[in-house]
């Protein structure tokens, strides 16, 4: 039988959107590349816009071991300023999260496929064809494009705003008293040519994620010299960090992040892109999984409701604009000399700054009530 809707990517974005999907009545197919839990390259942040997503999916973060952040520490060299946070947030490994919400979607009725990488995705009149690395094709009148940061062959979005960097993510034990100097904080690192983050995710285990500028990168010879030029010029993170014990042989990475990328138009009329490949927030502002499942509301909401694609891209397009314009800007000047030095002065003179840049990049009030009511 052949589905109303296909949904390509099984992480966020993809797996709230076959949730609401499940949940109207339709039948949907997910379709997952990786066969099994696994870790991505992502900070990790819940907000309380993700937050309240995941409860309406049936999802308590809680539950599954996420730790509550009430503090934001901001460190350059050796200096370190600290502000609360103007809510509560919490923090959950993606490895965790995604398996829960691709759990959840199939609870729901949503059929989920894993171990499936698609090869080939095209449109033929009326419907949309996904060729599997198997040999299988999955065809359904609607598409929703979730593969995340990376883009599907044929199908690239076009560069972001801030498109020269390189993302890495490695998980963390450390000694006792680190864990305890961490817990409850979110810590921000800012360094030559690049940013960083430092947080707790469940079983005391800390995710430290970051991002450079590749030519800086290439220069230094690779993640070893990053990471050593990194802890030997941040007080704050050498005494969190070292002596602690990598738990994985390696990071993972990811290149090269399309940073203020906002879709206007896709080049496939009728196709529904959700979460990173709609808009790629940077990472400091711990936005970008609460727009991943707000991107999969709105669009299932107005998908079910009878719009067209190009609909619902304006309308995620005009939320999303304001937060990702001043979220680019201070991306940009975090990885400038001048602004990086001064940035630690400026928050210790101006604690109220934290509370503007946190609201001033949130998705509006008034489209998340309007997407959960309609999801």
């Amino acid at each position: 039988m052949t589905p109303e809707s296909l949904i390509l990517g099984g992480g966020v974005a993809g797996s709230m959107a076959g949730i609401f999907l499940a949940r109207s009545g339709g039948t949907t197919v997910l379709v997952e590349k990786e066969k099994s839990a696994h870790h991505k390259v992502c900070g990790e942040f819940l907000s309380p816009e993700a937050v309240g997503y995941l409860r309406h999916a049936g999802i308590d973060p809680i539950a599954h071991g996420a730790v509550p952040i009430h503090l934001l520490r901001l460190s350059v060299g050796d200096r370190t300023v600290e502000t609360r946070l103007p809510f509560t947030a919490l923090s959950l490994s993606r490895h965790i999260l995604d398996e829960a919400l691709l759990t959840r979607a199939r609870a729901e009725g949503c059929a989920v496929r894993r171990g499936m990488a698609v090869e080939k995705l095209s449109r033929d009149g009326g419907s949309w064809s996904a060729q599997l690395a198997s040999g299988e094709t999955i065809s359904a009148p609607t598409a929703f494009l979730a593969t995340g940061k990376h883009d599907l062959r044929g199908w690239p979005r076009s560069r972001g705003v801030q498109a020269n960097l390189v993302g890495f993510k490695l998980h963390w034990r450390l000694a006792p008293a680190q864990t305890a100097a961490l817990r409850g904080a979110m810590e921000l690192y800012l360094f030559p040519d690049g940013y960083g983050g430092l947080a707790l995710v469940e079983n005391e285990v800390a995710n430290l994620c970051l991002v450079v500028r590749k030519p800086v990168l290439q220069r230094l010879g690779g993640w070893g010299a990053l990471l050593a030029s990194l802890l030997g010029g941040t007080r704050r993170l050498r005494g969190l960090v070292g002596g602690a014990q990598p738990l994985w042989d390696r990071p993972l990475a990811v290149s090269s992040i399309p940073y203020g990328y906002l879709i206007s138009s896709h080049p496939a009329p009728g196709l529904w892109p959700l979460g990173d490949q709609a808009a790629v927030i940077p990472s400091f502002t711990g936005d970008g999984m609460s727009i991943a499942l707000h991107s999969a509301a709105l669009a299932t909401g107005m998908f079910l409701s009878g719009a067209a694609p190009a609909a619902y891209q304006r309308v995620l397009a005009g939320q999303l604009r304001g937060g990702m314009w001043l979220a680019t800007a201070l991306s940009l000047a975090s990885v400038q000399a001048l602004p990086r030095m001064a940035a630690p002065f400026t928050l210790s003179l101006f604690p109220q700054a934290m509370n503007w840049i946190a609201s001033g990049t949130r998705i509006p009030a008034a489209a998340l009530d309007s997407a959960l009511n309609s999801g």
